[in-house]
C-alpha cells in the first residue's frame, strides 16, 4: 500500500448488525510507514439499493439512495509515521429498509474511509459493509389472523373427451410464519372422473420482483413435497408439514425497487390444476394475545351516560343501539379454472363440489420429498434455524450449523420474541457458487390407499 501499511475500519464491540434509528460507532485505523501529506481524512456512511436485469451484474440499471453522510476526521496536514486512530459516529435513519441480497439487486450499507492527498499523489480508500434489520412484526399486519384457504375445479379430459371434473381444496393453518416454524398444510382431492390423477405436489415458493423499466421476476422453489395419486371416483385428504428455513422477510419497508412475496403452491399435473396460498415471512411471531377478537372481548361496557342539559342533576343511562344483523350472503358458486399459472391473491375457500361422495380415505403412506435448494434463498441478515427445527444441514461438534459456505452459531428460537436475527449475525452466503440439488427425488410405490 506504499506509505500506508494499514488502513482499516472497525465497529465498536465488533458489531455488524444494526436497526433503523440506531447509531453506528467505530474507528478508522491508519498505520503510516513514513510521513504522508494529506488534504483530509474523511469517513462516509451510505446506504442504497441497486438493481439490474442481468444475474449478478454490478452495473446497476436503477438505484435508490437512502442516506449518504460524510464527516472529516482530520484536516489538512501531515500524517506522522506510526499508528493513528480516528473515531466516527453516524445515526442510521429510521426509514432505512432491511439489508437484502439477490441475483438481480442488493440493498447495501457501508462505511468508507478516504485519505485525500495533494495533486499527483496517490489517494487511499477502504470500505466495510454492515447490515440493517427492520424486524417485521406479523401481529401488526392486517388480516393476518386465521387460516388461508382456496379451492379450484378442473375438467379432466382424456383423448379430447371429457371424463369428469377434479376438485382441489387446500389450506394452511395461518397466514404468517417466522423462520423455524412449521407450515401445516392440508389438501383434499375429489376425483369425479374416470381417470386416475397424477401425484399431488406442494411447494413453498419465493417470488422477488425487481422494479426496473421492464420488471424482473425471480421465482424460486424453496421446498417441495410430493403425495400420491387419487383413483377415479375417490376423494382423498393429504396432510403435510413444511419447515420454514431462514428467509428474508416479506416486507422491505422503505424500498420501492424490490418486492418479496411468498406462497404455497399446490398442484396436479394431470389434470392440470393449480392453486396458491399467499403467506408472510416475518421476524416476530404471531401472538394470540394480540388477536383482535380477544381484545374486543376485553373492552368495557359501551353503555353511554347522558346528562340532561335542562336538569343537570338528572342522569339517564342508555344502552347502545344494536346494529341490525346483515342478511347472510349465499354461498359462492364453484369456479372452474383453466389457468396454468398462480393467481395474484387467492380468494377465500369456495364450497367447491357440493353433493359429492363423502371422503373415504387419505394418504397413509405419504410420498414425502422435501428438497431445499441452497440457491433458493436471497440473503437477509441474521437468519438462522432454531434448535428444534433445523434444516437438513450438517452440524459440527462445536454446535455450528453449516449451510452452504456459511458457518453460523445455532441458537434457540422463541416464538414470542424477535427471531435470532437481532442477536446473531449471519454474513451473506455465496449462494451464487452453489448449484441446485441434482439428486433425483426418491421413487415411491405407485399404489395409494383408497
Amino acid at each position: 500500500m506504499g506509505k500506508i501499511e494499514l488502513f482499516q475500519i472497525t465497529f465498536d464491540d465488533s458489531k455488524e448488525l444494526y436497526t433503523p434509528g440506531e447509531s453506528i460507532t467505530g474507528a478508522v485505523t491508519i498505520k503510516a510507514g513514513q510521513k504522508l501529506l494529506c488534504k483530509a481524512v474523511k469517513v462516509n456512511c451510505n446506504g442504497f439499493c441497486g438493481i439490474t436485469n442481468k444475474v449478478n451484474e454490478t452495473t446497476w440499471t436503477e438505484e435508490e439512495q437512502y442516506f449518504n453522510n460524510t464527516v472529516s476526521v482530520a484536516d489538512k496536514g501531515t500524517l506522522k509515521q506510526g499508528l493513528h486512530t480516528f473515531p466516527f459516529k453516524f445515526l442510521i435513519p429510521e426509514s432505512a429498509p432491511t439489508s437484502f441480497e439477490g441475483n438481480y439487486g442488493r440493498i447495501v450499507y457501508r462505511i468508507r474511509a478516504f485519505v485525500d492527498t495533494p495533486r499527483f499523489s496517490k489517494d487511499y480508500s477502504t470500505a466495510k459493509e454492515f447490515y440493517l434489520l427492520d424486524p417485521l412484526n406479523l401481529n401488526k399486519i392486517s388480516d393476518i389472523w386465521g387460516p388461508c384457504s382456496s379451492s379450484v375445479i378442473q375438467e379432466f379430459s382424456y383423448m379430447l373427451l371429457k371424463t369428469g371434473t377434479v376438485t382441489l381444496k387446500a389450506q394452511i393453518d395461518k397466514k404468517g410464519y417466522t423462520p423455524g416454524q412449521i407450515i401445516q398444510l392440508s389438501a383434499v382431492v375429489h376425483n369425479k372422473s374416470e381417470k386416475r390423477t397424477s401425484n399431488i405436489k406442494a411447494s413453498l415458493v419465493q417470488r422477488v420482483t425487481y422494479q426496473t423499466k421492464k420488471s424482473t421476476h425471480d421465482v424460486r422453489v424453496i421446498a417441495e413435497l410430493e403425495g400420491g395419486q387419487v383413483k377415479a371416483g375417490k376423494e382423498i385428504e393429504w396432510k403435510e408439514q413444511i419447515i420454514v428455513p431462514p428467509l428474508p422477510q416479506s416486507s422491505l419497508v422503505g424500498c420501492d425497487l424490490i418486492k418479496i412475496e411468498y406462497y404455497v403452491k399446490v398442484n396436479l399435473k394431470s389434470p392440470n390444476v393449480l392453486l396458491t396460498l399467499p403467506l408472510y415471512i416475518g421476524n416476530v411471531s404471531l401472538d394470540k394475545k394480540y388477536h383482535p377478537s380477544k381484545n374486543e372481548a376485553r373492552l368495557p361496557s359501551t353503555d353511554v351516560e347522558v346528562t340532561s342539559s335542562a336538569s343537570p342533576s338528572v342522569t339517564t343511562l342508555f344502552a347502545p343501539l344494536l346494529a341490525p344483523k346483515p342478511t347472510p350472503r349465499p354461498a359462492p358458486r364453484s369456479r372452474i379454472s383453466y389457468a396454468n399459472t398462480p393467481t395474484a391473491a387467492p380468494t377465500e375457500c369456495h364450497q367447491g363440489a357440493e353433493g359429492g361422495t363423502p371422503m373415504r380415505g387419505s394418504f397413509t403412506n405419504q410420498r414425502h420429498s422435501q428438497l431445499v435448494s441452497p440457491s433458493g434463498f436471497s440473503y437477509a441478515p441474521g437468519l438462522s434455524f432454531s434448535d428444534s427445527h433445523q434444516n437438513p444441514a450438517s452440524t459440527d461438534p462445536e454446535g455450528i450449523l453449516i449451510s452452504g459456505s456459511t458457518r453460523t452459531p445455532a441458537r434457540p428460537f422463541n416464538e414470542n420474541t424477535i427471531s435470532p436475527a437481532l442477536t446473531a449475525v449471519r454474513l451473506p452466503p455465496d449462494y451464487r457458487s452453489s448449484a441446485y440439488p441434482q439428486d433425483a427425488p426418491p421413487s415411491y410405490d405407485e399404489s395409494c390407499n383408497t
